[in-house]
């Protein structure tokens, strides 16, 4: 039996590291939901379902077995949110610039590099 990904959901969320929640279906006929894009230092991530445990940690309920198949549900579902960003006009992982208005040029004289004498006080 070949695993095929027949459809992928995405909701997006407006949280700062959490960017969406997704389910993919395999065969059109097994689910797996509650899979998160995460945004990391310097791209997109996604973290598989998982159950807290009684020490804190948490564990995954639902994962791929080999790298490959996590490349193939990592590419569809990344695709699937940057498609959904891009209807909505928002621009996944793209922090702009921070815009400069020009402002009219200034006719203030620069320093020069000796400012010459400190001008003296009267105490």
């Amino acid at each position: 039996m070949n695993l095929e990904i027949t459809d992928v959901k995405v909701v997006p969320v407006d949280e700062e590291r959490l960017k969406a929640f997704a389910s993919i279906v395999f065969n059109s006929c097994f689910v797996v939901s509650d899979i998160k894009v995460i945004a990391g230092e310097s791209k997109l991530f996604l973290s598989m379902p998982s159950k807290k445990q009684k020490d804190g940690t948490y564990r995954d309920v639902a994962h791929p077995l080999n790298s490959e198949t996590r490349k193939q549900i990592e590419d569809r579902v990344l695709a699937e949110y940057r498609a959904v960003m891009a209807r909505r006009g928002d621009q996944p992982q793209r922090r702009p610039a921070p815009r400069v208005e020009p402002g009219p040029p200034t006719s203030e004289p620069k320093p020069s590099a000796d400012p010459g004498p400190e001008p003296e006080t009267g105490s």
